[in-house]
């Protein structure tokens, strides 16, 4: 008899929607597969979580749930107790990815290259400014580019777009990298590829990321083979450094905006648990691989695990 997969998906973070998406994609690839799929709008309250996987009785648990508490170690520890396996990366990776400042520790000591940058209080940040311009601001904690704000020369007004800034006291300040955007989709042990993202909006906000027509993805990307290589390898480098495992997404920004000068690497994060939509890159890398979508979840589903 195929497994029985509980798709978890929603959640409670700011990433919901993009979450209720994914979930809904997976649970009808793998359902296409032959597996016997449950899908679970998580909501804050663990007790319903764990009555609800203790009456599907899940072989495994897709777990497509985006942002925090459902893939910063949160649900995964749980998964862990309840030793269900589970797709992605386990605890300890999934903290790490989701804290910006300690992932970017970890790289650093790692020798993959990151943006200059520091924690700085907001109260700071509304005093002025906390880096040379432009740089880059952005919430601990938080995927999918929510909260994130660029702070260029000449621009006025409140950098954090007002008071009720929702993410916390603190706030990781970036120096503001030039140049093209990049992700890496990693699976298991090997690198698929790599893409180049353009917009017309100039950023890779979360408009661009999730709206149709809100980017453009260059398949592969347009990169001298020498650079190629050393962004397939970057991304990698930083699965390994977190410890992660399953289907990661490296992001990064490739600088090579002076002609007189090579270009170089800045790792942005990693991204432990990419979107699974219409949209998505890692879908969409997969696919410039000869991975089709019901392959890439299958896998995902057959190489699930727990720590517990």
């Amino acid at each position: 008899m195929s497994k029985r997969v509980a798709v978890l998906m929603g959640g409670f973070s700011s990433e919901r929607e993009v979450s209720l998406n994914s979930g809904a994609a997976v649970a009808g690839a793998l359902e296409g597969a032959g597996y016997r799929v449950a899908t679970m709008d998580v909501r804050r309250d663990p007790r319903i979580l764990v009555a609800g996987l203790e009456a599907i009785k899940p072989d495994v648990v897709f777990n497509a749930l985006h942002g925090r508490f459902g893939e910063d170690g949160s649900v995964q520890g749980l998964l862990d107790i309840m030793a269900i396996p589970y797709t992605h990366s386990g605890v300890l990776a999934s903290a790490l990815a989701m804290d910006k400042p300690m992932a970017r520790n970890v790289f650093a000591a790692n020798g993959i290259p990151v943006a200059e940058g520091r924690v700085v209080h907001k109260a700071e940040v509304l005093a002025g400014d906390v880096l040379a311009r432009p740089y880059v601001l952005k919430p601990l904690n938080e995927g999918s580019s929510v909260g994130v704000h660029i702070v260029l020369a000449g621009t006025n007004g409140d950098p954090l777009g007002g008071e009720d800034w929702p993410f916390g006291e603190f706030v990781l300040a970036e120096r503001f990298v030039p140049g093209r955007e990049l992700t890496v989709a990693i699976m298991g042990d090997k690198a698929l590829g790599a893409l180049e993202i353009t917009s017309d909006r100039g950023f890779y906000d979360y408009t661009a990321k999730y709206a149709p027509g809100g980017s453009r993805h260059l398949v592969p990307a347009p990169l001298t083979p020498e650079a190629y290589a050393e962004a397939l390898d970057l991304g990698l480098r930083a699965h390994r450094a977190l410890g992660c495992r399953g289907v990661t997404r490296a992001d990064l920004r490739y600088d090579d905006t002076d002609p007189a000068q090579p270009g170089r690497f800045v790792l942005l994060e990693i991204n432990t648990q990419p979107g699974m939509t219409a949209t998505s890159l890692v879908p969409e890398l997969a696919a410039h691989a000869g991975i089709t979508f019901p392959e890439l979840v299958t896998w995902m589903v057959e190489n699930a695990r727990c720590d517990g």
